[in-house]
C-alpha cells in the first residue's frame, strides 16, 4: 500500500483535537459482530433491513448499527437506537475497535473517517463499503483531499458502487481492483407492517364500495389543515371517507373534537361504529394498524411533514404496499427518500391544505394512484439485487475468515 502524506498529515492533526466524552457502550456480545455504519437516515433504515435478512440466514451473526451524525440516532419498538460515532479521534477509535473487536464493517455511502477505517483495517476486520456515489469522491486526481481518500478505500477488501460512472471515478482515482463492482442504490428492503388476513377481509367487506385516502401519522397541528383538505375534496367525491391516523393515540380525542368543529361526521374504528353513508371520516388511533390501511387506501398523505417544525416519516412501507404517497414541505428526517419517490413521479409535495385537497381529487381517479403506486414499487425494489449480493458477500467473506482462523 503506497505511503499518504494527507493520511499521514490528518492523523497528527487529530492527535491534537479534543477527544469527545463517550457513554459507556454497551457489552459486546459473544460470537461473530457484523458492524454497519450509515451516513444517511434511509442507509440507516436500509441497514436494519439488511441486518434482519442477514439474521435470518444466519442467526449467530450480532449485529452493531452504527450512525454519524446525521442520523438521528433513536430507535423503535422494534428496533434499538443505534450507536453514534462522532468522532475520529484516535484514542476515541481505539477504544471502540477493542471494545467491539468486529469482524466485518459495512460502511455505506462517503463521509469516510480516516483513523476509524484504517485501523480497523489494520486491525484485521473485513471491510466493505457499499452506495458509494459519485457525490462521495472527490473529482480531481491530486490534492489533500483526494490523498485522503484513496488510502481508506484501498483497506476495503470490495467496493460497491450506485452506476458504472462511480466505478469509473474510483479508476481515476488509481484504484484498478477487482474488487469494485456497480450496483444500484442502497434503498430500504420490501418489509413493510404486518397486517392480519381477518382485519384485512373485515375492513374490505365493509369499506370496499367507499373511496378513501389515509393520513398517517397526523400531528394536532395538522388536524384543522387536513380536515379542511377532506371537506374540499368532498365537493367533487361525496362518497370520499379519511381515514385518520394520529401519530399519539393520546391524540384522538382532540382529532375527534376537530373532526365535530369541522362539521365532518365521524366513526371510531376501534370503538366498533357503524360505518354508513354518511360517514366521512373513519378514525382510528392505533398507528400499529398502518399495515391495514397502507394496502386499503390507494392514496396515503404521510403526515409530521405539513407544518413548521416537523421532520416527516419515512413513506416506503406505505410505497411497498400499493399506496400513493403526498407528503408535506417538511420532510428533513427523510429527504433522500422523498427525493428519490419524488423523481420516479412516485410521490407528491403538497404545502398546504388546498394543494392536498387538489392531489386528494386528482389520484381519486384509479389510473393516476396506479400509476404512482407503480412508480414507487420499481423505485423501492431496483436495489433488491444490491441486498441480495450484499447477504451473500458478507456470508462468504466471513466463511473465508472462518476458515482461515481455523488453520491459524
Amino acid at each position: 500500500m503506497r505511503f499518504s502524506l494527507g493520511l499521514a498529515t490528518y492523523r497528527a492533526l487529530s492527535w491534537r483535537a479534543a477527544q469527545p466524552a463517550q457513554d459507556q457502550p454497551p457489552p459486546r456480545p459473544r460470537g461473530p459482530l457484523v458492524w454497519m455504519h450509515a451516513t444517511s437516515p434511509e442507509r440507516h433504515l436500509a441497514l436494519r433491513d439488511l441486518g434482519t435478512r442477514l439474521r435470518a440466514q444466519r442467526p449467530e451473526i450480532n449485529l452493531l448499527i452504527t450512525v454519524n451524525a446525521t442520523v438521528p440516532a433513536s430507535g423503535t419498538g422494534r428496533d434499538p437506537a443505534p450507536l453514534p460515532l462522532l468522532s475520529d479521534h484516535p484514542q476515541t477509535v481505539r477504544a471502540f475497535l477493542e471494545h467491539w473487536t468486529p469482524d466485518l464493517c459495512l460502511w455505506t455511502g462517503g463521509d469516510l473517517m480516516p483513523n476509524l477505517i484504517c485501523q480497523a483495517a489494520d486491525r484485521g476486520t473485513l471491510m466493505v463499503i457499499a452506495d458509494l456515489d459519485t457525490a462521495d469522491l472527490p473529482h480531481r486526481r491530486t490534492g489533500w483531499l483526494t490523498d485522503t481518500t484513496r488510502p481508506c478505500l484501498e483497506r476495503f477488501d470490495a467496493i460497491l458502487t450506485t452506476s458504472d460512472r462511480a466505478a469509473a471515478q474510483l479508476r481515476h482515482l488509481g484504484l484498478h481492483r477487482s474488487e469494485v463492482e456497480a450496483h444500484s442504490r442502497l434503498l430500504m428492503g420490501v418489509s413493510p407492517p404486518p397486517c392480519p388476513e381477518t382485519a384485512l377481509a373485515a375492513a374490505t367487506q365493509v369499506l370496499s364500495a367507499r373511496p378513501l385516502w389515509l393520513a398517517a401519522y397526523l400531528q394536532p397541528e395538522e388536524f384543522a389543515p387536513v380536515l379542511a383538505a377532506h371537506r374540499d375534496a368532498l365537493r367533487f367525491q361525496h362518497r370520499l371517507l379519511l381515514v385518520a391516523v394520529p401519530a399519539e393515540p393520546g391524540d384522538a380525542g382532540a382529532l375527534i373534537d376537530a373532526a365535530g368543529a369541522a362539521g365532518l361526521r365521524f366513526a371510531d374504528w376501534h370503538g366498533g361504529d357503524s360505518i354508513g353513508e354518511e360517514v366521512q371520516i373513519l378514525i382510528c388511533d392505533d398507528s400499529s394498524d398502518l399495515g391495514l390501511w397502507y394496502r386499503m387506501a390507494p392514496v396515503t398523505f404521510m403526515a409530521g411533514s405539513l407544518t413548521e417544525g416537523a421532520s416527516g416519516r419515512a413513506p416506503f412501507a406505505a410505497t411497498a404496499l400499493g399506496s400513493a404517497v403526498l407528503y408535506g414541505p417538511h420532510v428533513s428526517a427523510h429527504a433522500e427518500a422523498y427525493e428519490r419517490l419524488n423523481q420516479a413521479q412516485a410521490a407528491r409535495i403538497v404545502h398546504d391544505s388546498a394543494s392536498l385537497a387538489q392531489a386528494v381529487v386528482q389520484l381519486s381517479a384509479p389510473d393516476n394512484a396506479a400509476a404512482m403506486a407503480l412508480a414507487g414499487w420499481d423505485t423501492i425494489t431496483e436495489s433488491a439485487a444490491l441486498t441480495d449480493r450484499l447477504v451473500e458477500l458478507i456470508q462468504d467473506l466471513l466463511e473465508q475468515k472462518e476458515t482461515r482462523d481455523a488453520r491459524a
